[in-house]
């Protein structure tokens, strides 16, 4: 009920508003974004993976994971869900925070849709922040001054408040890193957006002197890797169904292209070419559905998701980029053309590769935890 309810409001009212914006949209105007938000409100889908205690749908992973599915089926779909109509959830860690930050940052960013960054990469690295981070935050009496730079920072161009992960202790630790809350456009902080493949840019953020309250650090010193972990790992899993929803869309409509195309006398869809570049995709695609939902099913029986959701995420990603490949294939000049949405998910499902952890990195802390003697089912 929960895949078609999102199902509905994506196909009769999403797809519709974003068919009049241009190809490489990144948002809606808000004459049109603001009706889809109410009704994403009143069917009880606004922010989904926001506990209902602070106003969000509090759907578990699994849940979490069908929505994404769904909400990534439009053309800006893998990296603004619906368009933006179910809005934008803080990230989790902010609701590991004391009363007070949830009341100043966590509830309003719900209530207003406030959009929030979250800096862990930098020019250093970002798969290894253990030894990556370099940025340092020294604490001079009831605030820390941040000094460094951070790279590849999605949504920082326009958030209202974001989680920035700093040094505190030395330069390698696990345990020497902090996580603030960067309240607006502090003095010192300078932001760079970054051109990439995608349409949506991130950025790069250089911190001079910024100066934090300490009333804005989350968490003690020395525990934000453990909110850093928190964040990626269980975000992992809807974004890992986000991209199994693009490839399917993408199959959806090569299925379609098949059926009415004719070439040398019959239609592609009676060629055994395409049909096993479709039936490879089909059975692609189930198989990395069932692991992000598997994933899903750990986390809600108290397991250790950490290994289902690296599991996930490269099974995912790398299934994805193969399926839009294909399908780019199968509509042939037509897929590289901005009359589809084809060639936009293609170059963005090349990012999803990188994002959230690389391929390679999640294979090393796979086969590590195997080798292990853990891991095994």
């Amino acid at each position: 009920m929960l895949r078609d309810t999102a199902r509905r409001f994506m196909q009769n009212d999403v797809k519709p508003a974003e068919d009049r914006a241009p190809h490489d949209a990144c948002e809606l105007p808000v004459a049109d974004l603001a009706p889809l938000q109410k009704k994403a409100r009143d069917l009880g889908l606004w922010c989904y993976r926001t506990p209902t205690e602070y106003g969000g749908a509090g759907l578990d992973l699994l849940g979490q994971a069908v929505i994404a599915e769904e909400a990534s089926k439009c053309r800006m779909g893998a990296y603004i869900p619906a368009c933006g109509a179910f809005g934008a959830d803080p990230p989790n860690a902010i609701w590991l925070g004391n009363r007070d930050q949830i009341e100043r940052f966590g509830i309003p960013a719900v209530e207003r849709g406030q959009k929030v960054f979250v800096a862990i990469s930098e020019p250093s690295g970002g798969a290894d922040p253990a030894r990556g981070i370099r940025t340092r935050a020294e604490r001079r009496g009831d605030r820390y001054v941040l000094n460094g730079s951070k790279m590849w920072i999605s949504g920082a161009g326009s958030a209202d408040w974001g989680l920035l992960f700093a040094r505190t202790g030395a330069q390698g630790e696990r345990g020497g890193i902090t996580c603030f809350i960067i309240d607006g456009n502090p003095k010192g902080l300078t932001k760079r957006r970054i051109g990439v493949i995608r349409a949506w840019s991130p950025y790069e953020l250089h911190l001079e002197d910024v100066e934090v309250p300490v009333e804005n650090r989350l968490g003690e010193e020395g525990q934000g890797f453990q909110l850093c972990e928190k964040w990626l790992v269980e975000g992992r899993v809807p974004y890992a169904a986000a991209c199994v929803g693009i490839a399917q869309a993408a199959l959806e409509l090569a299925m379609d292209w098949a059926r009415q195309r004719e070439a040398f006398g019959s239609k592609l869809a009676d060629k055994q070419a395409i049909q096993w570049m479709i039936a490879d995709s089909e059975m692609e695609l189930r198989a990395a559905r069932l692991l992000v939902w598997q994933a899903a099913w750990t986390a809600a029986l108290g397991g250790d998701l950490k290994t289902d959701a690296s599991v996930a995420k490269v099974v995912a990603t790398e299934t994805a980029g193969r399926v839009v490949d294909r399908c780019v294939q199968i509509f042939g000049g037509l897929g590289v053309a901005q009359e589809m949405p084809l060639e936009r998910w293609y170059r963005e499902m090349r990012i999803k590769r990188i994002g959230e952890g690389p391929s390679e990195v999640h294979r090393m802390v796979l086969a590590r935890t195997l080798l292990g003697g853990k891991g095994r089912r």
